[in-house]
């Protein structure tokens, strides 16, 4: 098969996949990112060169685990009293569970910036390997996840303005620098990023921030300019360290001596080849998100 068409089919079903998940419940949202989240660690532990069993395990378990006391603690409760016969309640603080799992997310964020940039990383320690497999990959999915709620309910508009957003600037990063890029971004992780695509993504993101908030999330005219605010900030956010999370992942490719990180998608290479922008910006987000909930 034809390689543009190959990448063209898988391509379309994986937007068609996402869409439809996300579209038609949170649970089929939840399912499909914890899905993920087991394709992302069995391809990182690859990258890594680590045992993945134990991995996989961990890290769907804490996704359900978080998942289930974050949006289903009555149900989860009901249902471990009635199989064990007790009087069980789930007392969790969720608030202060996220600012515990945001600090830590961050915390790794900040060491992977370090890896990426500093010549003197390339050898990864078995403690640093099971840190990364925690903050840099498992914890993202969680907040993906609780991106989603905004401040209440679940909103499929938010994740999917997220991923409009990734794919603009991936995308107008790609066509600028092609178009008029001379300047090399990071040459030595990746040689075909650009200054000028790097600018001209950030420019289009925020241009596709505006027109989101205008025209698909159409908040209550009270709120108008403050959602117009929210989205260009969420767009830079985008721009910048998604940018910086295709690189660190490209870093982790270039130790391991492989061009992608996975085959699961054709023409395309992995889930972490698609999701490298989404899980590194999830938890800036996230405590975006929680700025401007104590500053309101």
């Amino acid at each position: 098969m034809n390689e543009t068409l190959k990448r063209t089919i898988s391509g379309a079903i994986y937007i068609i996949l996402l869409l439809s998940s996300i579209l038609y419940s949170t649970e089929s949202f939840f399912i499909l990112f914890g899905i993920f989240l087991i394709i992302a660690i069995y391809e990182f532990c690859s990258l890594i060169q680590t045992h993945k069993i134990f991995p996989i395990f961990f890290g769907i378990s804490l996704y359900t685990s978080i998942t289930l006391v974050s949006y289903y603690n009555k149900i989860t409760t009901e249902t471990i009293n009635r199989f064990l016969d007790t009087d069980f309640e789930i007392s969790i603080n969720i608030q202060e569970l996220d600012i515990v799992l945001l600090v830590v997310s961050l915390v790794v964020s900040i060491k992977c910036i370090l890896f990426l940039f500093y010549d003197k990383f390339q050898k990864i320690s078995t403690s640093s390997k099971y840190l990364y497999l925690l903050g840099y990959i498992i914890l993202p999915f969680i907040f993906i996840t609780k991106i989603s709620f905004g401040i209440n309910d679940y909103n499929p508009k938010i994740i999917i303005g997220l991923f409009i957003l990734v794919w603009t600037n991936d995308t107008f990063a790609f066509i600028v620098g092609k178009s008029i890029g001379k300047n090399k971004l990071y040459e030595k992780i990746s040689p075909k990023k650009t200054i000028e695509g790097f600018i001209g993504g950030i420019v289009f993101a925020i241009i596709a921030g505006f027109l989101i908030s205008k025209y698909y999330i159409q908040a209550s005219p009270q709120f108008s300019e403050k959602s117009i605010m929210i989205w260009t900030s969420i767009a830079i956010i985008v721009g910048i360290f998604g940018t910086i999370g295709d690189l660190i992942e490209s870093k982790f490719k270039r130790i391991a001596g492989v061009k992608d990180s996975g085959k699961i998608m054709p023409g395309h290479g992995g889930i972490l080849d698609r999701l490298d922008s989404v899980i590194f910006v999830a938890p800036i987000i996230f405590l975006f998100y929680q700025i401007l909930y104590y500053v309101s």
